[in-house]
């Protein structure tokens, strides 16, 4: 049995500071410390706030946003603050009464007509897709794959590439997958070309993909979400966060499966997988982009349980050994949303590769593909905005404004461009003798503001800032007049803290270094994403 397990343990497995997605004052940034329990060190980790959708996923533990209450929640800052709720509902008398294992079933309204009970779980059907990509990199090289596999972002294992011409082609999935195995298509087979049956072959695969799928989510919902004992374990905050919308992604695929089920049923001869898709994708948008936004903090929160809380970590192990399960983890089964979205484009493509040259009359997949890609760079906008948020809530503990006056570091929108150490070179002497000394100084470089501290063991002090870009800008000096390293150049603060201007002369470490610094500090990048 094949399992996502490898691919989710490539992400990190530290616990993540949330989200705060709202404009937060002091006061507010206050109580986030109070309730923080992990204010002790910064992991440096927080300092990285590049690469995208997948990079962010995986450096946060791939977990899931506290959508609540219209606003992002942490599981640390958040949740400590229901401490004493959560506590009460875990120590209750009821927690020792006979738990009530009765399950608030999910039952689909709609059922396959044409894929049988042996479609494997998504997991399985995924990593099958995955191997025959590995198979055709390998005799084609890697360049497609890796181009197919690139999002600027999404940690958790990356959509794998195009399935191959005879899409579902091994022993393990042929009974269930080809469509010329249709009873009402085998008639037609003498009428079309192999080509234009690798196209249907092609559109199936988007329908038993999406039986596959919608099995393994209606597992996870009944298995693990409606789970009355699971339930009794957590918090409702903690319930819903692990859980998110995952009934309604339920609800959205049922209903997509029976869209395409209905237009097979209609002309066993497809041509409208395109339609069908921009027909859905609303609801797509709908619900995929509020989940795989909320993995941010879902498997941190996994972590952080299964280390606290020994009777979920009991009760989990126990529902995982459930046969509907097929031994797979809940965690694969979390995941299973982010690798639907992202392999849907790729069938879509598979699609359309087939259609060049054909006479068939198969609309709008061009179109349909664009629409799944903007889902995805959704999703990927909104978790790079959670992991900056994240970032700027952890380094908040951090930062001490201490004599200089003191602005709210948490704001909507704000992002890391760039941070890091350099030398604040002083001149010195006399007319005779010139003296250079060196001072440590910090840069936090955000999209719009420019933070200047000296780092005191794991606090900055802040010593300077100004607003980026208007009030900054570097520029290189002629080092060998002052006798200044080659590594030198000048950062202007035309209004800095107290609304004056200075100037200052930095040192970095190499020259490449230098010349990034100059460019960032002097460039417009107030609507750049890292």
């Amino acid at each position: 049995m094949a399992h996502v397990k490898e691919n989710e343990r490539s992400l990190d497995n530290r616990d993540a500071t949330s989200a705060v997605t709202e404009t937060l004052g002091d006061d507010s940034c206050a109580a986030l410390n109070e309730n923080d329990s992990k204010t002790s060190d910064m992991p440096e980790e927080f300092y990285c706030t590049s690469g995208g959708l997948a990079a962010a996923l995986r450096s946060v533990a791939s977990s899931q946003l506290w959508n609540l209450i219209g606003f992002s929640v942490p599981p640390s800052s958040f949740l400590s603050m229901y401490s004493q709720e959560s506590a009460s509902q875990l120590n209750s008398s009821s927690m020792h009464l006979e738990v009530n294992t009765l399950q608030e079933e999910y039952l689909p309204k709609y059922e396959s007509e044409y894929i049988n009970v042996s479609v494997p779980l998504y997991q399985e059907y995924w990593m099958n897709s995955v191997r025959k990509d590995l198979h055709r990199a390998k005799q084609k090289g890697l360049s497609e794959l890796v181009a197919s596999i690139h999002l600027p972002g999404l940690k958790t294992p990356p959509p794998s590439g195009p399935s191959s011409a005879s899409s579902p082609s091994d022993q393990q999935v042929k009974s269930y997958a080809l469509w010329q195995e249709l009873p009402q298509a085998k008639d037609l087979l003498n009428s079309l070309t192999a080509r234009e049956i690798q196209l249907q072959e092609a559109m199936f695969e988007l329908i038993v993909s999406e039986a596959s799928y919608q099995k393994s989510l209606v597992v996870a919902v009944n298995v693990f979400q409606c789970s009355a004992e699971l339930k009794q374990t957590l918090s409702r905050v903690e319930h819903h966060a692990l859980f998110s919308n995952l009934k309604e992604v339920c609800r959205v695929s049922e209903r997509f499966l029976q869209d395409l089920e209905s237009h097979l049923k209609q002309d066993v001869v497809m041509s409208q997988a395109g339609d069908i898709v921009l027909n859905h994708q609303k609801s797509f948008q709908q619900v995929y982009v509020p989940y795989i936004t909320n993995m941010m903090y879902q498997e941190a929160l996994i972590t952080r349980l299964l280390y606290s809380n020994k009777k979920f970590a009991l009760i989990l192990k126990k529902l995982e050994k459930d046969p509907l399960c097929q031994r797979q983890t809940l965690k694969s089964f979390l995941i299973l949303p982010f690798q639907r979205i992202t392999r849907m484009t790729l069938l879509l493509e598979n699609i359309l590769k087939r259609v060049g040259g054909l006479c068939l009359n198969v609309s709008h997949v061009k179109e349909a593909i664009e629409a799944v890609r903007k889902i995805v760079t959704e999703c990927d906008r909104n978790v790079q905005q959670m992991k900056s948020t994240e970032f700027l809530v952890c380094l908040h503990k951090f930062v001490d404004f201490r004599s200089v006056k003191s602005i709210p570091l948490i704001t909507r929108g704000r992002h890391m461009l760039q941070e890091g150490p350099l030398k604040q070179l002083i001149l010195g002497g006399n007319h005779k003798v010139s003296v250079v000394s060196r001072k440590d100084v910090y840069i936090h470089l955000f999209n719009d503001l420019l933070l200047l501290s000296l780092k005191s063991g794991q606090r900055f002090i802040v010593q300077d800032h100004a607003l980026f870009p208007a009030n900054v800008h570097a520029e290189g000096i002629k080092t060998e007049i002052f006798g200044l390293p080659p590594d030198s150049f000048l950062l202007h603060l035309t209004k800095n803290h107290n609304k004056s201007s200075t100037s200052i002369i930095l040192a970095a470490r190499t020259r490449l270094e230098k010349e990034t610094w100059i460019k960032r500090l002097s460039s417009d990048s107030k609507n750049e994403m890292p």
